[in-house]
């Protein structure tokens, strides 16, 4: 190497001294850009440096994507087959709970069960709170005026808030359901225990009446239970957070749902409509009898044959009889009503005309009366 640089010294020189001067020059020498002036050695090293670095960024890319989608995904089959078992038994599982759940529907109907829905509610700002450690209540701007009435109850999309105790004309205070005078009725959400949730003078809600010997776990969400008539049932009211045995019963204290303590905007329900449940017909399973019952075409019933009527027969006269002279002659011999009604009704059974006449003739016959004859003396 050092031969080879001895050898050719004065083009090294001069090479090193070019190089220099060209570094010096675009070093000093500003290019115009459109965010301004920029210097020639940057942009030299910018083009000389950006083929390079998009050719590392393409083959790293490359080979991530080789990673992902080939080698990475040796797994992918076998957690695909897992996930169609679970999709089918998921829709089966499906299909069972609408058929629980239409079976449910009809028997709250034959029981005649109603629901509770909330038809009508008023939106209203919380305007401030009672100021008192002892009693949880806020007021809010609507009152007697807009249509609010004592009991009626208050909520927001978290949950349950309480229940409106006094009426005022432009405003309401509501007592929550942390206070120590407010109850409700609750239903743990997974055990489906019932219990009344109650709050403490410290401003914490708890579940009463509920026996010690019963299993609740943390976490389970506690729902409303409808039985005190103010709440519509299925409404969230919190969380268990703890569980103490005390004594008979259990304290189970809950986690409220909505934030009572950053109450702003409250919804009050001013109507609620009792429904009873809707049972879907056409939910129900349709059989392959059905559908072959309304395609095949039906026999029409036989016409009823029209009863035949004998035709009316004119009643035989009885013949007019002569006397002989000097002879007296007798009254008709005169036939019973319970013989002529048999005959007539035996006439108009007959089958043909010609029997009905052979009868109305033999009638005639017995009818005549025998005309005694006196002999008169020589």
């Amino acid at each position: 190497m050092e031969n080879i640089i001895n050898r050719h010294r004065n083009l090294t020189i001069l090479a090193a001294v070019l190089f220099a001067q060209i570094l010096g020059l675009a070093v000093q020498v500003k290019r115009g850009t459109d965010q301004g002036t920029s210097r020639l050695i940057r942009v030299w090293a910018v083009s000389v440096i950006t083929p390079i670095e998009k050719g590392v960024g393409h083959t790293s890319r490359w080979f991530a994507d080789t990673w992902n989608n080939y080698l990475y995904l040796r797994g992918v089959r076998a957690q695909n087959r897992e996930l169609r078992e679970e999709i089918e038994h998921m829709r089966l599982e499906k299909v069972r709970m609408s058929e629980d759940a239409g079976q449910a529907r009809r028997l709250q109907s034959l029981l005649g069960f109603r629901e509770e829905f909330i038809s009508q509610t008023m939106p209203a700002q919380v305007i401030s709170t009672t100021g008192s450690e002892f009693s949880r209540g806020v007021f809010i701007d609507k009152g007697s005026r807009d249509g609010i009435k004592a009991d009626m109850p208050v909520i927001t999309p978290d949950g349950i808030v309480g229940k409106v105790f006094r009426v005022y004309p432009t405003s309401s205070l509501v007592l929550e359901i942390n206070d120590s005078s407010s109850g409700a009725g609750v239903i743990l959400e997974k055990s489906r225990l019932q219990g009344i949730l109650k709050g403490s003078p410290t401003g914490q809600t708890f579940v009463a009446n509920i026996m010690a010997d019963e299993k609740i776990e943390p976490g389970e969400r506690i729902l409303t239970s409808g039985g005190d008539r103010v709440y519509p049932k299925g409404m969230a009211v919190g969380t268990v957070s703890r569980v103490n045995p005390a004594g008979t019963f259990l304290n189970v204290e809950v986690k409220p749902s909505a934030q009572l303590n950053r109450l702003e905007e409250v919804l009050v329900i001013t109507r609620i409509v009792e429904k009873a449940p809707e049972v879907n017909e056409q939910s129900a399973p349709v059989r392959a009898i059905d559908i072959l019952a309304q395609r095949l075409p039906s026999v029409p019933p036989p016409k009823p044959a029209p009863e035949n009527k004998a035709p009316a027969t004119a009643q035989p006269k009885p013949a007019a009889t002569t006397s002989k002279p000097n002879a007296e002659a007798a009254p008709p011999a005169a036939v019973p009503r319970e013989t002529a009604g048999q005959l007539s009704t035996e006439a108009k059974r007959a089958p043909s005309a010609e029997k009905n006449a052979a009868s109305a003739k033999a009638l005639g016959e017995a009818a005549k009366p025998e005309t005694p004859v006196k002999e008169t003396p020589r």
